[in-house]
């Protein structure tokens, strides 16, 4: 690590703009990890923002501590590290055998001055005051790129959920058409963005397909993408219970899908054996009229405490049960979406060594007391296992 350590060394010469390191070894350590310069009562020095779950965690350093913390992030917790800097961009690969590469080139045109405000303003994927094509066609900006202020919220709501997707970015297959499903589209404000960023941010080759049963709905979004050319996105009607039309699908979506939808979309996730899941559920009521416990009956009893308890338990379970089909598992905090008070987010990402499948009987026992000592009995467990049923 001599080389990578002197590397880091001589970055603040560069004049620092960011630095992010992601591909995390434990995400229960960080996520990722993003650091920037700062003036702190006229004195420079690095703000750093570690990510983990749904926490964050900001730590100040010295210039002569910033070597010595990145070194120690890369040779032990992350894999890779993208760094900006006025004059140079560079990126920094750390092989499962411990093997470093650096990749840096100059910068063209006129150097970038980092900013250095400890207080500045939130910094966008898709940032305020420039126009985005389908921003401006979806009415969430002007044509000069200023964000309505009415549609605010789904600015920033779009700009989350593309976060979430950067966290993720190196889990989806490269060198080949990544293949996307977005079930429950919708108005498709995310589904727009998600391919903006992929293809003409990242310059992916995609595929993404949006279903949804309205067709009025459909019909309009495929005016728009056709207007606005993005080519690889097509929309159509239909359930997610039966929709077939895919082999193979690296990452498949599930935003607002009310109650058993969202299973179905995760069962079939899991059957195509997907890298990347995101679902935002809805309207959980299954849970709610099969809870049976004598031992919170005194708490079960007040509907609304009943109906959040069944919610949170369903997606607990529908967690816990990627995790027992090889899926490393978060549950999120996500910005509540149009229509529902819901704001969790199952995100799902392909281990190494998927899991066969095999029956219920040999999964984890503790579960299976969980439901047990509840009385449930939840969908998706029936999709996952439903051989287990004939």
């Amino acid at each position: 690590m001599d080389k990578l350590r002197e590397f880091f060394r001589q970055l603040p010469d560069q004049n620092i703009i960011q630095i992010t390191l992601s591909n995390t070894r434990d995400a229960e350590k960080a996520s990722k990890v993003k650091v920037r310069p700062v003036l702190i009562r006229g004195r420079m020095c690095y703000q750093e923002t570690l990510y983990r779950g749904t926490q964050v965690f900001h730590t100040n350093l010295e210039r002569e501590e910033l070597e010595g913390r990145l070194t120690g992030y890369m040779e032990g917790l992350f894999r890779q590290a993208q760094i900006s800097c006025a004059c140079l961009e560079a990126s920094v690969l750390v092989s499962r055998k411990g093997a470093v590469s650096i990749k840096a080139k100059k910068r063209e045109g006129r150097p970038e001055a980092p900013d250095m405000s400890h207080d500045r303003s939130k910094r966008y994927i898709l940032p305020e005051g420039e126009p985005v094509d389908f921003l401006v066609s979806l009415g969430v900006q002007t044509p000069e790129g200023k964000v309505v202020r009415a549609k605010y919220d789904k600015f920033r709501q779009i700009n989350r959920y593309l976060e979430f997707i950067e966290d993720v970015l190196e889990k989806l297959p490269p060198g080949r058409t990544i293949r996307i499903v977005d079930f429950g589209c919708g108005k498709s404000y995310l589904t727009f963005g998600m391919y903006y960023y992929l293809n003409r941010i990242q310059g992916r080759d995609i595929r993404v397909t949006g279903l949804d049963l309205k067709a009025d709905v459909i019909a309009r979004c495929s005016r728009l993408a056709e207007e606005l050319h993005y080519d690889g996105l097509r929309f159509r009607q239909g359930d997610i219970s039966d929709y077939q039309d895919a082999e193979k699908v690296d990452m498949v979506v599930s935003l607002h899908a009310c109650d058993k939808a969202t299973d179905y979309a995760l069962e079939k996730a899991v059957r195509w054996g997907a890298d990347v899941i995101l679902a935002v559920p809805c309207c959980q009521h299954e849970l709610n009229g099969q809870i049976q416990c004598p031992e919170l009956a005194p708490v079960l009893r007040y509907g609304v405490i009943r109906e959040r308890m069944a919610a949170l338990i369903t997606d607990a379970l529908r967690a816990d049960l990627l995790e027992e089909r090889g899926y490393d598992v978060q549950i999120l905090e996500f910005i509540d979406m149009e229509h529902t008070p819901k704001n969790l987010m199952i995100r799902a990402v392909k281990s190494e060594a998927m899991r066969p499948g095999g029956s219920w009987a040999g999964k984890s026992a503790s579960l299976a007391r969980a439901m047990e000592f509840l009385h449930v009995d939840p969908a998706l467990k029936e999709l996952l296992y439903e051989e287990d049923h004939h």
